[in-house]
């Protein structure tokens, strides 16, 4: 019946591989559990709650997408967009049932533009070598995240970023990416998943994690914040910078890792197309609806369901694993917990080594092509969103075009998304302005 459903013949691949995949692609992000709740609680939010909202929002939407789409991504509330969220409860003065509001509309932006087909056209007027371009930008992105959990890169006041010393869990990463690297190199399936395991294992062997007092998490109500949104509050003029914000981040966040995971799980069609794009991009906007109501920020597709993938998830089955797995972990939060970062960080390096190897797929040679796929893959890894490279990306792309005189090869949506992204990469400039022509009149 699994087989049938999910159609493991025809994707080449079996109900052991899929199983595999999805507890790679759950550990990976499995972090989301602690790190969401530890952000957002700092809007006033009940922490507990959070977590129990963490795992229902993660494992419902994963399932949806695997029963619905047959797809081996998973879904969860998107770091990055609870911070953006937590900003802006802070800068905009507004309490938290306002913020669970301004999300819920613009999930409704995305429900309405995807069942116009706007969101798909979107993602078929993007040119080839800039689809290369998003999935290598992911993997350097994913990798730099990697190496951070891992202590490799640490922050430095003089020079942003330097690296970290060698310290006992840094070695125990270490060893862990080796562990893969050596498993990788023999083509023995689950090479991540056993390099997780042995970095946890020589953790507890060398006491630097603790095995939690109780493994079966107290009871979680999210009673706290579940349907305290204010949707009326945030229909207010004052507001739709912010709901443009998190329609932009989320949709294009969204975009550029559906578009590098299907392209790497062989959902392409031969004109370049994803089988399925509608369904995804569907239940990604009903997710962020209904994470509003339960009380998360939005909830995306996650670049981390790549590692799933290498594993040889090619279905739905994967993601299914994966959002299985996060209901569960609400009954074993402690267990959960004990995997540190620093185990999960050598599948990130990895996924950003499998990722990367889409780069060949550039024609560095044209010039045209060259420097917008250059700017997207740069910019997203050091401006730490895939968003703003994105943007940066597509303007440039536009730009050249229209210099060259070749302003008709660019498609009609290809123009929509280029206004957009100038509109996102200025809206924060706006208030500036405005106060700079105020002293001048």
């Amino acid at each position: 019946m699994l087989s049938k459903h999910f159609k493991l013949e025809r994707r080449h691949t079996s109900i052991r591989i899929e199983l595999i995949a999805g507890l790679t692609t759950f550990l990976t992000m499995a972090y989301i559990i602690a790190v969401n709740p530890a952000i957002l609680s700092a809007t006033g939010m009940d922490k507990q709650a959070l977590v129990a909202v963490t795992c229902i929002m993660s494992g419902g939407s994963s399932i949806a997408v695997g029963l619905l789409a047959n797809a081996p991504i998973a879904m969860a509330p998107g770091l990055g967009l609870n911070s953006i969220f937590a900003y802006l409860v802070v800068s905009e003065k507004m309490d938290w049932p306002t913020a669970l509001g301004v999300v819920f509309i613009a999930g409704c932006f995305f429900l309405i533009l995807t069942g116009l087909g706007l969101r798909r056209r979107i993602v078929e007027a993007i040119p080839t070598s800039l689809i290369s371009a998003i999935g290598v930008g992911i993997g350097l992105f994913i990798t730099f995240i990697g190496l951070q959990d891992l202590g490799l890169i640490v922050n430095s006041e003089a020079t942003l970023v330097g690296a970290g010393t060698l310290s006992p869990n840094v070695l125990i990463g270490i060893l862990g990416l080796l562990v893969m690297v050596y498993l990788e190199i023999k083509n023995v399936p689950g090479s991540l998943l056993a390099g997780i395991v042995v970095a946890t294992i020589a953790a507890i062997i060398f006491r630097r994690i603790e095995l939690p007092g109780q493994y079966v998490s107290s009871s979680l109500d999210i009673n706290p914040i579940a349907f305290k949104l204010n949707i009326i509050g945030a229909l207010k003029w004052g507001f739709f910078g912010s709901i443009f914000t998190f329609m932009f981040i989320d949709m294009f966040d969204s975009i550029g890792t559906l578009v590098a995971c299907c392209h790497k799980a062989g959902m392409a069609d031969e004109q370049g197309r994803i089988r399925g794009m509608d369904k995804l991009l569907g239940i990604d906007a009903i997710a962020t609806i209904f994470g509003a109501f339960l009380g998360t920020s939005p909830t995306t597709a996650y670049a981390e369901s790549a590692a799933g993938i290498e594993q040889g998830g090619r279905t739905g089955l994967t993601s299914l694993v994966a959002g299985i797995l996060f209901l569960l972990a609400l009954l074993f939060v402690p267990i959960v917990e004990v995997v540190p970062k620093y185990a999960t960080a050598p599948a990130l390096v990895m996924v950003g080594l499998f990722m990367a190897r889409e780069v060949k797929r550039i024609d560095f040679a044209n010039m045209e092509e060259a420097f917008p796929s250059f700017i997207i893959m740069v910019m997203i890894a050091l401006s730490y969103s895939i968003s703003t490279g994105l943007a940066f990306g597509f303007v440039s792309f536009t730009l050249i075009k229209t210099v060259l005189g070749k302003a008709r090869e660019i498609k009609p949506a290809m123009w929509v998304i280029a206004a957009l992204s100038v509109l996102f990469l200025s809206i924060d400039q706006v208030p500036a302005l405005i106060e700079y022509l105020r002293s001048l009149a």
